[in-house]
């Protein structure tokens, strides 16, 4: 081919290439006004190679806000040991097993205990497995590109939840201690068993789907389901290990003595003992969501516990209305399972989290000005890990200047494993919040009383805790 040749190739190819250009597309034009809007002094290029070379929350924080944190609180429950998920999503099951055992020190003033989340986790994923099977059975007859059954392949299982949860599995299961059953590396570190154990409920959810659409009669069909969660049990069995039947237990007080001879139990016998009640009915979850109406329940369609407990059910609140059910709360010794959009200002080094901590519109010259609202519905923000309320500072007015949770990530992280958050903070980036129902006002208990609107759970809010 000669040098002719190769020229008018080329031309053509650029020629294709411009009347490829798409209406919406990038064209030359637009990229040179977009490069004509960039700055180019000295300052600038000083600022990339800074921007380039450091951490984006290095070069941002607020210094004026970096002062020392003030520790203090008007209300305070009492301290107890902080516990650490590792590299799992089980903020909700920490969170929620931190209320039992709190209520259960103020309950009986001197005895401690800690709960094993291994045990609870693994009926968790085997109740979560079932309802992956079962919800592809139920929609079975629909096409593969259906949303809801595309909903059940795409997200087979999960570390997280919320304190429905807790209060379902533990009234259906019961609590053992961690001594027990305590952790394993993988139900530290879910991410490798969780991959498999998705990977082989996709493989079972089209076997269960050819069963249907060929007709098979239902009782085969659930028997092969029993069969595939038998499946599920054994891979469950080697990561996170055997539920114990029956165990021997002695009670301790806060400095680690025994207080009394080992006693016979069963995980239910002791969750009779420790808790001494049905959970489901005493208490509600409120939600801030300004997109939706206050003063409404609703039900999230599908939630975890769907054919295994209680759909998730919650009255949406202005947070002058939630604060003020959380102070009676804490102001009574009570703590609190609390959700949030944890990474959202968060100063991970001080354990304090402001919305004046990072000043990210200043560093690339822009403003980042959406509501609550409206972060929301872009899935900007939303409810991304559970804490443990525990404390409240109020000023002479009786106002929420500051709050602190215990959070599970470790003693060594934060506030000694706390969370300190300013109250402007927390009015932007708290989601959820479960309420005792003797903290709960009359109108609020009728609002949660009333029929419930459904929603689905691919809303950007209702995404689990973890």
């Amino acid at each position: 081919m000669n040098k002719t040749h190769i020229l008018l190739l080329s031309w053509l190819c650029l020629a294709s290439g411009v009347q490829a250009q798409k209406a919406g597309g990038i064209s030359p034009q637009m990229l040179r006004d977009i490069v004509k809007e960039q700055q180019q002094d000295p300052a600038s290029n000083a600022l990339q190679n800074a921007v380039a070379a450091n951490a984006i929350d290095d070069l941002t924080r607020n210094r004026q806000n970096a002062r020392a944190l003030d520790t203090h609180f008007s209300i305070e429950t009492r301290r107890q040991s902080i516990t650490d998920q590792k590299q799992s999503g089980r903020c909700w099951m920490f969170s929620g097993m931190n209320v039992l055992r709190a209520d259960f020190q103020r309950r009986t003033d001197s005895l401690t205990v800690s709960f094993s989340q291994a045990y609870l986790f693994f009926y968790d994923q085997l109740e979560k497995a079932n309802l992956m099977l079962q919800g592809v059975i139920d929609t079975g007859t629909k096409p593969i590109d259906d949303q809801r059954v595309q909903f059940f392949f795409h997200y087979p299982i999960g570390d997280g939840g919320t304190f429905c949860g807790v209060a379902d599995l533990a009234e259906k299961y019961g609590l053992v201690p961690t001594e027990v059953m305590p952790e394993t590396y993988s139900s530290d570190n879910t991410a490798r068993a969780r991959q498999l154990v998705a990977s082989k409920l996709r493989e079972f959810g089209l076997q269960l789907r050819d069963m249907v659409q060929k007709g098979k009669k239902p009782a085969a069909i659930e028997k092969a389901k029993t069969r595939m969660l038998a499946q599920v049990y054994h891979m469950l069995q080697y990561v996170i290990g055997e539920p114990p039947t029956k165990f021997s237990y002695a009670f301790k007080n806060e400095k680690g003595v025994a207080t009394g001879e080992a006693k016979e139990y069963t995980p239910m016998s002791f969750y009779e003992e420790v808790v001494g009640k049905p959970l489901n009915g005493t208490f509600i979850m409120v939600m801030n969501d300004p997109r939706r109406e206050y003063y409404k329940t609703y039900e999230v369609e599908y939630d975890r516990h769907t054919y295994d407990g209680h759909n998730w059910k919650y009255v949406n609140l202005p947070m002058d209305d939630i604060e003020q059910m959380a102070i009676a709360a804490l102001r009574d010794g009570r703590k609190l399972y609390s959700s949030y959009d944890v990474g959202k200002q968060l100063d991970r080094k001080r354990g304090f989290a402001d919305t004046e901590n990072f000043d990210y519109g200043a560093l690339f010259h822009t403003t980042f000005g959406m509501d609550k609202a409206q972060r929301i519905m872009t899935f900007d923000s939303g409810s991304t890990h559970a804490m443990t309320l525990t404390a409240v500072d109020l000023d002479a007015k009786g106002k929420a200047t500051k709050w602190k949770v215990e959070n599970s990530w470790g003693a060594d992280w934060g506030q000694q494993g706390c969370l300190i958050m300013t109250d402007r903070w927390l009015r932007e980036y708290m989601f959820r919040l479960v309420v005792p129902n003797e903290y709960v006002p009359e109108k609020v208990m009728r609002a949660y009383q009333t029929t419930p609107v459904m929603v689905m759970p691919e809303d950007p809010l209702f995404l689990p805790d973890e």
